[in-house]
């Protein structure tokens, strides 16, 4: 699609992408949209009429999150999407009269956190992982707990640590066990890992009591991020019975500053895993409802080059986003917009495709070599995690940013 400012099809941030974030100009924070190695400031364009003719009051614009344009409804996200896509590519447009005022150069931006996320919820929906899991710390043969292939498997998180890319980690401090030990120490925790996850945030409210079906599922989300639900392996183990995750994953959560909306990744829609046995009547689904993302991540030692440890793909998931949205909702839990669900560590079928340090380094049975000559079992103070994900066909391509997160005492 041909733009006046020249950005390719097969660019992250391509005019077939054009994803949501929220960055500060002036002190003051503005809802955007990138496109190539620029910004489009919303708030801004909505200021000097270059939105004019679209069907909800773009004042919304005027605040320092998504979530009020979010709640103007689906028709609104694809329209603005539309009539963005439109004025780059007319040279009489509004938008291309005001250049000048509404863009910004990305590559130097400050990004800031796009919603007020009030719920988290992570799910643990590829079936490699957890298979992974199952047979380090359970039963080889028998890896998957008996719900396992039966309900998208999830926990309530803590959405104030989640932060945007950039923000530095502390290592978290709790309680572990030591290997032979009979009771508990307290300190930092030796075994922080990264999980490579993709997050899904809702567009829409519901009522208490209500549901969201499968079929419907969709219209309810507004986009996606990729995401990194950091993880204190060490804390986790010794806290995780009977209630599962606590400490060991509310200290921090690192998500991409942009938001890819589902229009835009409708081109990467891709057949789902087939499941067995058969779900329940409630979580069946037609159509193709699994997307081609491209995952990688990187680990950056501090002051040294980046070694990249992981190739993974969001296709691999078993549970898919409307399955677990549904499942939410299933018992009349109501949402609300801005609310974030996350998918759980995405991992694939060979060890290059595992999305934590814990499965690549199995336990820490394994060393994870680097690009410099050291090693890794699990993340150190000064290292760098990055991830990034992409859709791309060969024709155009769709990419979310990165999830940066460094490690620090």
């Amino acid at each position: 699609m041909q733009n006046w400012l020249n950005v390719s099809d097969l660019l992250d941030f391509s005019i077939h992408n054009l994803p949501f974030g929220v960055f500060n100009r002036d002190g003051v924070s503005s809802p955007c949209i990138a496109i190539g190695d620029h910004i489009i400031d919303l708030r801004r364009a909505s200021e000097l009429g270059v939105l004019e003719g679209l069907p909800f009051d773009v004042a919304v614009f005027q605040n320092d999150l998504l979530n009020p344009f979010i709640s103007t409804g689906k028709s609104n996200w694809s329209a603005l999407r539309s009539f963005i896509q439109n004025a780059l590519t007319d040279t009489s447009s509004s938008l291309h009269a005001n250049k000048e005022k509404c863009l910004v150069d990305r590559l130097t931006a400050t990004m800031e956190l796009p919603l007020h996320i009030g719920d988290y919820t992570d799910f643990y929906s590829s079936i490699e992982h957890a298979t992974n899991v199952g047979k380090m710390f359970r039963d080889p043969a028998n890896a998957l707990l008996p719900n396992w292939r039966h309900i998208p498997v999830g926990y309530h998180g803590r959405a104030s640590s989640i932060v945007v890319s950039g923000t530095e980690i502390k290592r978290p401090n709790g309680q572990t066990l030591p290997p032979e030990a009979t009771e508990p120490v307290f300190g930092p925790s030796k075994r922080v890992d990264f999980e490579l996850e993709m997050a899904f945030v809702v567009g829409s409210q519901t009522a208490l009591g209500s549901t969201i079906s499968v079929a419907e599922a969709e219209d309810h989300i507004f986009g996606m991020t990729v995401f990194n639900d950091w993880s204190a392996r060490d804390i986790q183990k010794w806290e995780y019975i009977p209630l599962g995750p606590f400490l060991a994953k509310n200290f921090a959560s690192t998500m991409s500053p942009w938001i890819v909306t589902m229009e835009a990744l409708e081109p990467f829609r891709c057949a789902s895993v087939k499941q067995e046995p058969e779900v329940l009547p409630y979580l069946k689904y037609e159509g193709d409802k699994n997307f081609d993302i491209n995952l990688e991540v990187d680990l950056s030692p501090e002051g040294t080059e980046a070694t990249t440890i992981c190739h993974s793909n969001f296709k691999y998931m078993y549970w898919n986003m409307a399955q677990q949205l549904a499942h939410h909702t299933v018992n009349g839990c109501n949402v609300n917009v801005g609310d974030m669900m996350a998918s759980g560590t995405i991992s694939g079928k060979d060890e290059n495709s595992y999305g934590s340090m814990l499965e690549l380094c199995w336990g820490g049975k394994k060393d994870i070599p680097l690009n410099n000559g050291d090693t890794r079992k699990f993340i150190q103070d000064g290292d760098t995690i990055t991830m990034r994900a992409f859709c791309d066909n060969g024709q155009k391509r769709v990419g979310f940013g990165e999830s940066i997160g460094k490690i620090i005492k």
